[in-house]
């Protein structure tokens, strides 16, 4: 291990570039939280480049091929492109995924690390400082490395080969933005097998984390600033399948999601990742009405034609997806509910399109990612026939984006009138302001997201009413308010109410208490 004691030499200062999901953004602030514990100074890099960093650490998404496209861009800028700029090192899924078959591809990466690094990322880093070469990490099927009984899957994890598995004490988290949500990892892998997804021969087979651990995360969050917490994994509907004899319908997920609402400073639970097959009357209760866990599901139908869902190694129908929104509605009118569809998917007919369209118009989805399918490397919907063509796939996505993006601005605009929660999240500048700061001198708009809209992907809520309670409002604030306008999936809301600190955050009963204009905030 190098001394990095200031006697000794200059503290080095590594930048982390972060693509993809929110897993990865979990990924990345452990990596900050190792390489600062080892004395780096670690940043996150806003414009992808490395400013004054020795090394740039890219966490690479493989996702899709446009994800491909944009890791690559990301590792060739980060560099610099002159021979004395910051080394880079290429982390995350597409370099566990291609491993040295990226190193040989992309030469201006000084290494290629795969998760079983993460563990001694530092020394590695050490390592491409130094010089010294490294062997690029040689992909394996990940999904071979953990027994096939769930159950017997926890005392088979090693320490640091799953990312977000091992004792947070031990691995500290670093925040790399002083957001007030955060996502908070629940488990890793995924053991279906959709024939379109590659995603479990990387990341292996699922894996839940201890519930003390992902409680102790939440906590430390509330302590660093976190209001709303984002579970992510996989596929959240399995949690608890390892490490309960009943598998997940025992209940796990119902439970940890009642302990995470009660940890103090957290004021907002936030679910996403449900598998539409797995979903059960309990969890959908515990999601709809749980004080502070947000009404909102994340299924991921995928498309809504039997046939369709058939080829990708998928359950469901346009009937059964149909009854589940309306089972969600049924115990929560205003819950929200979002999707993501794959379109031109081999096989894909005119009718299968009009059954997903006639779907997502019944459906009355708050907010739909449409994605054009392509093909994988080492998926079984690789060698289908009947493909559909790049520009007809293009077409399709197009299409299907029209007609959701209308659904989705007809629900938002059916919510003026109603009541919502919202989360303060930032300033932002208004049209004759230059940037966020000038907003926060020149009184910007606050805006933050009601319990219906998940971060970056679902809208937003712009907040209007009285001077005296938004001149008091901060990121993390919970404001109770009334929608009075729609800006497409966007919405205008009234501010009423400051919700207050209560009991919950010293551990008691939970409730909430609401300050109304003239009275004060918390």
């Amino acid at each position: 291990m190098v001394d990095r004691s200031p006697r000794t030499r200059e503290q080095p200062k590594v930048a982390l570039v972060t693509l993809g999901c929110a897993r990865n953004d979990v990924d990345s602030e452990e990596l900050a939280g190792r390489l600062s514990a080892e004395g780096w100074d670690v940043a996150a890099s806003a414009d992808g480049s490395g400013g004054d960093a020795d090394v740039v650490v890219v966490n690479t998404c493989t996702f899709v091929e446009q994800a491909k496209k944009d890791s690559v861009d990301a590792v060739l800028a980060a560099g610099g492109g002159s021979p004395g700029g910051a080394k880079v090192v290429a982390v995350g899924c597409m370099a566990e995924r291609y491993g040295a078959e990226l190193a040989e591809a992309l030469p201006e990466a000084a290494a290629v690390l795969g998760f079983d690094h993460y563990g001694n990322l530092p020394s590695r880093l050490d390592d491409v400082l130094a010089g010294r070469p490294l062997a690029s990490h040689t992909p394996t099927d990940r999904r071979t490395l953990l027994p096939l009984s769930p159950v017997k899957r926890p005392e088979a994890v090693e320490r640091g080969s799953i990312p977000g598995h091992e004792w947070l004490p031990e691995v500290p988290r670093q925040r790399l933005d002083d957001a007030p949500v955060a996502p908070l990892k629940l488990a890793s892998g995924c053991d279906r097998r959709c024939s379109f997804c590659a995603i479990p021969s990387f990341r292996g087979a699922f894996v839940s984390r201890d519930p003390r651990d992902v409680v102790a995360e939440a906590a430390w969050l509330a302590d660093h600033g976190v209001a709303e917490v984002l579970l992510v994994s996989e596929n959240s509907t399995s949690y608890g399948k390892d490490i309960d004899a009943r598998g997940a319908a025992g209940g796990a997920l119902e439970r940890l999601l009642g302990e995470l609402a009660a940890v103090p400073g957290i004021r907002r639970v936030r679910v996403s990742y449900l598998q539409p097959a797995e979903v059960r009357p309990p969890l959908l209760r515990a999601i709809a009405a749980t004080p502070r866990v947000a009404s909102y599901f994340d299924l991921s139908f995928q498309h809504a034609s039997a046939p369709v869902l058939r080829r990708m190694r998928r359950f469901g129908s346009r009937e059964t997806f149909l009854a589940l929104c309306r089972e969600i509605r049924a115990l929560d009118p205003e819950a929200g509910i979002r999707s993501n569809v794959i379109v031109g998917f081999p096989g894909e007919t005119e009718d299968d399109l009009a059954e997903l369209e006639a779907f997502l118009a019944e459906a009355e989805l708050d907010a739909v990612g449409v994605f054009g399918y392509s093909d994988e490397d080492g998926t079984e919907a690789l060698d289908l026939p009947d493909k559909v063509d790049a520009g007809e796939i293009a077409a399709r996505v197009e299409r299907i984006t029209r007609l959701a993006e209308h659904v989705a601005e007809d629900r938002a605009a059916r919510r003026v009138g109603t009541t919502v929660e919202v989360l303060v999240e930032r300033r932002e500048a208004d049209d004759d302001l230059d940037d966020t700061e000038d907003a926060e001198d020149a009184g910007g708009s606050w805006v933050g997201r009601a319990a219906h809209q998940g971060p970056e992907v679902d809208g937003e809520c712009r907040l209007v009413g009285e001077d005296d309670l938004l001149d008091g409002l901060a990121p993390g604030v919970l404001v109770a308010g009334r929608v009075v306008d729609a800006e497409g999936i966007d919405l205008v809301v009234e501010a009423l109410a400051v919700a207050q600190a209560t009991a919950a955050d010293a551990g008691g009963e939970q409730h909430v208490a609401a300050t109304p204009v003239g009275a004060g905030a918390w």
